[in-house]
């Protein structure tokens, strides 16, 4: 069987604050919509079995409007295709309690061959001589052992796995997002013929069959290292090949060295280093720059670059103070933030009496978490 996998689509993801002239919404959003629907395009043109996505179909449990219209038009082309498709709920699309209805109840209303695990539980679906095995994003990390014990193979049938959540053997690359649970090692491996994973968003094999297939788009300036795109997996012969699929390119121009340089004749460097690499209009483009001082750092004429912002999607300019060595972080670097673990480290700085400081932590990780949670709910 030949098998597309897909994860992490992210249908809603907004950001940059530019305005698409033709729906007046957010142009990131749009632009990730019409890649999405291209990349689907592109796919049933490869002629897949299946398509299997592995979690992350929305950025949030309550999509916006476009966000479902997107996807059932991309059920709407993968039906007239005849291609069968197989999701699990990632943790972005996963409603946190079991009685917040789940976004992929509307899907199931759609005529397409859908086949959606979103209900904390291992579901199974055999297609032709297949069986998928799905594990969605569970509320709790111990949850992903019991649901992988209740696997039931089939014998004579290929059996593939289809989950949502961080491999162990990755630990390092914690996104540090709401119901980020890891997933042992031990479950990557066995008598699956192949295991299509979601959650990180580089495309990677984790195991001898396990793979992330990654996201589509660069969601994060740290992903500007990652491959993007999807896999097409062959279970007859075990082959596995990336697929390029459409997206909006991100390009690092280096580092410009400003130690020596005053503060006005930055911009000009940069415009110099953006004409030398003439990214793709409405890309997404970094850039570090190192200053002497803060002083200077934050002398720097933005404004500058109004033109060359224009053209591009975004473009970041990421600072390094000489002086300190260390990234000034910006609003992006801020949501990579592992909140409660540094509330927990500031905490154990204070010189607070033993009841005082269980009770500090105690309450204050509880709100952390409350407030993590909606924010991650509640996000438009």
């Amino acid at each position: 069987m030949k098998i597309a996998h897909i994860a992490d689509t992210h249908l809603g993801l907004a950001q940059f604050q530019r305005i698409d002239p033709e729906t007046g919404g957010n142009l990131r959003e749009q632009l990730i919509y019409r890649h999405f629907l291209d990349a689907v395009g592109c796919i049933i043109a490869l002629k897949p079995d299946v398509l299997v996505h592995a979690g992350d179909l929305f950025d949030h449990v309550r999509p916006k409007t476009m966000a479902y219209t997107t996807a059932l038009e991309a059920l709407d082309l993968l039906a007239d295709a005849g291609i069968p498709v197989v999701m699990v709920a990632g943790n972005h699309s996963m409603a946190k309690t079991r009685y917040t209805p789940s976004p992929f109840k509307v899907l199931e209303y759609h005529p397409a061959e859908l086949h959606a695990a979103y209900s904390y539980r291992y579901e199974k679906v055999e297609i032709d001589d297949t069986i998928f095995h799905l594990i969605p994003n569970m509320l709790r990390a111990e949850d992903y052992r019991t649901a992988y014990d209740a696997v039931e193979f089939g014998s004579g049938s290929v059996n593939v796995l289809v989950t949502h959540g961080l491999a162990s053997t990755l630990r390092e690359k914690k996104l540090n997002t709401v119901s980020e649970h890891e997933i042992d090692a031990t479950m990557l491996s066995g008598r699956f013929d192949y295991i299509a994973l979601g959650h990180f968003h580089g495309q990677v094999r984790v195991g001898t069959r396990a793979w992330y297939s990654g996201s589509p788009e660069y969601l994060t300036y740290g992903e500007i290292g990652d491959t993007k795109g999807g896999l097409m997996a062959d279970t007859a012969t075990g082959g596995v090949e990336h697929l390029e699929l459409p997206h909006t390119p991100m390009m690092d121009l280096g580092t410009i060295d400003c130690t020596d340089e005053p503060a006005r004749a930055i911009p000009g460097l940069i415009r110099a280093r953006l004409d030398d690499a003439s990214p793709e209009p409405l890309s997404l483009v970094q850039v570090t720059v190192i200053c002497q001082d803060r002083e200077r750092s934050k002398a720097i004429d933005h404004q500058a670059l109004a033109g060359e912002r224009e053209r591009l999607l975004d473009l970041r300019v990421k600072t390094i103070i000489r002086e300190e060595d260390i990234p000034l972080p910006d609003m992006e670097d801020l949501h990579a933030v592992d909140y409660l673990a540094e509330f927990g480290s500031f905490l154990s700085r204070k010189n607070l009496g033993r009841r005082d400081e269980e009770f500090i932590r105690r309450e204050g990780l509880a709100a952390l978490e409350l407030a993590l949670r909606e924010e991650r709910d509640h996000a438009p």
